[in-house]
């Protein structure tokens, strides 16, 4: 039977590839240590439960909810900007409520994009980054992800060479997978660029409270004028342990804000309005939560640099997020990510998840998720150790793959 048009046009999941091998190995017996999905294992903070479970007694909760959010809510993201970027946002114009950032990008795709459009997006990158704009019939023109001079050669290029010319640019910085992190320079040269071209700027800032090394990654809306032709997504299911709550964020320029609300009144109620009184709770406090978590992330990171690297497996420190970008070490990139991710299963008993699925500019590294605790960190080394050693012993790399 033939596929629908819309699946048609979408790749192959890669990630179910590597998820039905773990769950074969769990079925066996074997104790997956589950690097590969950011999903975090952390609870959320206690007294932000407690505001939830006072919010559900009331039986007014209980009804439908307002897609765009409550106006407490959106009154809070607002001063949430003020206080940490410095911008001051409209709670009624410039803001609306997503079901998590993910949701928020794919219904902006939908209420932008004609068949055909052009959208200019980093590789590799969030898979909703560019499969939202595919779905909705749009064109993905891959980009460097990068964020130094040489983005934007390339940028040229792709607005030189694109018929029609593009919609939209998408950033993603501190960025899922790579973890770079954008400086506010960067932001203005794009949003000079971006400003000639008549382009619409779309920046996911998911991870801008998961940092380590340096100063608070800043916001695209910090640059003056950026206000004019920019969204900003933001989530809070990493930074306050919320990622079952689905509480997320639009923000930025009125008129694309508009669209995205009205896209959204045809297609939800929004979040069940006893989340989003605790969301609104969590934004209103006084930040210990966020700390919390940045510094056990923080640990984490520190322990597998530093225990993978005595195992054999250099990881470059990540400056930020939750997810450390690893190069394959040399023995193994004949294989490519897929093939690797699949070999640490079933020869390491560890899931990371492999970098072509995150776009083909990605198939020479994997991205190693912080949802373990450090015990458990310091046991995957183990187990990567001893598989580096036997590898070692083994001699042909893609004889070993095929001997699974």
């Amino acid at each position: 039977m033939e596929e629908f048009h819309k699946v048609r046009r979408l790749p192959p999941y890669v990630f179910e590839q590597v998820n039905r091998l773990k769950a074969s190995a769990r079925a066996g017996g074997a104790d997956i240590i589950d690097l590969g999905m950011g999903n975090p294992d952390l609870p959320t903070p206690q007294s932000i439960v407690d505001k939830l479970c006072e919010a559900v007694q009331d039986p007014r909760t209980h009804r439908y909810s307002t897609s765009r959010g409550i106006p407490g809510l959106r009154r809070a993201q607002a001063a949430y900007y003020q206080r940490r970027f410095g911008v001051k946002l409209n709670p009624d114009t410039e803001i609306v409520a997503t079901l998590g950032s993910k949701e928020g990008f794919a219904n902006m795709a939908q209420a932008i994009t004609a068949p055909g459009d052009v959208i200019l997006c980093p590789n590799p990158t969030y898979p909703i980054h560019a499969f939202g704009f595919i779905m909705s019939g749009g064109v993905i023109r891959s980009l460097d992800v990068v964020p130094d001079d040489s983005f934007f050669a390339p940028l040229e290029r792709a607005v030189r060479h694109s018929i029609p010319k593009p919609l939209a640019l998408i950033l993603n910085y501190p960025s899922n997978p790579t973890s770079f992190v954008a400086s506010l320079d960067f932001y203005k040269d794009v949003i000079a660029f971006a400003k000639k071209h008549d382009i619409i700027v779309l920046s996911d800032l998911a991870y801008s409270e998961i940092y380590f090394d340096g100063n608070p990654p800043p916001s695209v809306l910090e640059v003056p004028g950026a206000m004019d032709i920019c969204v900003e997504f933001t989530s809070m299911s990493k930074t306050f342990s919320m990622p079952g709550w689905r509480m997320g964020f639009a923000v930025g320029n009125e008129r694309l804000i508009s669209a995205l609300t009205r896209v959204k009144s045809y297609l939800d109620y929004g979040a069940f309005t006893p989340i989003q009184v605790a969301a609104t709770a969590a934004l209103n406090g006084e930040g210990s939560e966020i700390e919390q978590v940045r510094s056990i992330y923080h640990r984490r990171r520190d322990v597998l640099v530093d225990s993978f690297g005595k195992a054999g497996w250099q990881v470059p420190p990540p400056p930020a997020t939750m997810f450390a970008w690893t190069p394959i070490p040399e023995q193994f990139k004949e294989l490519g990510s897929l093939e690797f991710s699949k070999l640490l299963v079933e020869k390491a008993d560890v899931a990371v998840a492999p970098g072509v699925g995150f776009g083909e500019h990605g198939d020479e590294h994997v991205r190693i998720a912080l949802v373990e605790n450090e015990h458990r960190i310091r046991q995957a080394a183990r187990n990567i150790k001893r598989f580096l050693s036997s590898a070692s012993d083994g001699g042909n790399v893609v004889s070993l793959a095929t001997r699974r």
